[in-house]
């Protein structure tokens, strides 16, 4: 397939990279010229504004912005209407808010236009393991679309199959590859908004454990019940069988390892907004969310008063997305 890529920063050049190895011929548009350049150097066709990126795609075009939530998605989809065509598709893969993304839907339909929506997840690390991809959009624009979605995925992989699993009626076997229709659109962003929110609460858990383990050697306690623990050992250990082993505990282990105190991490956390609309949704839900919301509560603590657990979150940050820390 042909598509145009609108974005080309971390995310959105690693997707067209794999899109490339996958077969498929991407024209790639960014106001950065390098990082245009950069891809052209690899396979991908430049264009140099929205217009001569419609230009260049058979019909029906395919838009696939990957740009930070919020204005500049926006006003990049609000550019798109003046060039798209009945037919043509736009998809946002960047992290919208779900009911941008309903809103979006039916403006865009008033004009002939499908909009889908793609909750990414796989930060830096996407292009050489595929990209778990949450969807939503009309299901027949999203079928079209498969082939896009099969060659950014995972893949089954050597994930070990779940049991009994597609002995359920109505499971879709591509959840195994990595990626599904989550449902209308709105519904993959609503999705990876809940799946952010579940992150905040998995990396907080982490961190404020290894608070503690640290703090064991405080002179605040009494001599005979200090422990000088390693920390990276911990985490290796941990990493190895245990039932709290997982990803974010691998990015953990690495980090530590590099250096036992983090001292390259003050640890000032930022979030980038779907934590917040995980409260906002279960409050409109009437759910009870304590983990979650405390994960975000100290996040905003963190940028006032840091600790150690603080550090070890931006450790987890940058290692799975290569996210930098909020600035003093």
């Amino acid at each position: 397939m042909k598509l145009a890529m609108i974005g080309l920063g971390r995310m959105g050049a690693n997707i067209t990279r794999r899109l490339m190895r996958g077969g498929h011929e991407v024209v790639v548009f960014d106001r950065n010229a390098r990082a245009v350049d950069a891809l052209v150097e690899e396979g991908a066709r430049a264009a140099t504004s929205l217009a001569a990126a419609a230009s260049q795609l058979p019909t029906p075009r395919i838009f696939w912005v990957m740009l930070p939530a919020g204005e500049s998605t926006e006003t990049t989809v609000d550019l798109l209407k003046a060039e798209a065509e009945t037919g043509d598709i736009i998809i946002d893969g960047g992290n919208s808010f779900y009911k941008d993304d309903v809103r979006r839907a039916q403006e865009l339909a008033e004009l002939g236009i499908a909009y889908v929506d793609v909750g990414t997840s796989g930060g830096v690390w996407g292009l050489e393991r595929g990209y778990c991809m949450m969807i939503g959009g009309d299901k027949a624009v999203v079928d079209l679309l498969d082939p896009l979605f099969d060659a950014l995925a995972p893949g089954i992989g050597t994930v070990a199959r779940t049991p009994n699993r597609m002995k359920q009626e109505g499971e879709d076997p591509r959840a195994e590859k990595g990626y599904i229709h989550a449902g209308p659109a709105g519904a993959g962003h609503f999705v990876k908004m809940v799946h952010n929110g579940i992150e905040y609460g998995l990396m907080q858990a982490y961190a404020e454990g290894f608070d503690i383990l640290k703090g064991k050697s405080s002179d605040k306690l009494l001599e005979g019940e200090r422990f000088d623990l390693n920390l990276t050992d911990i985490a290796e250990v941990w990493r190895r069988g245990s039932v709290i082993s997982s990803w974010l505990l691998d990015l953990t282990a690495a980090a530590l390892a590099k250096d036992q105190m983090l001292c390259e991490f003050s640890g000032r956390v930022a979030d980038s907004g779907e934590g917040h609309w995980t409260i906002e949704a279960a409050m409109e839900e009437c759910v009870p969310v304590h983990v979650l919301s405390a994960a975000l509560f100290a996040r905003y603590r963190s940028r006032v008063d840091h600790t150690f657990g603080d550090q070890v979150l931006s450790a987890m940050r940058f290692g799975f997305g290569g996210h930098v820390e909020m600035p003093q």
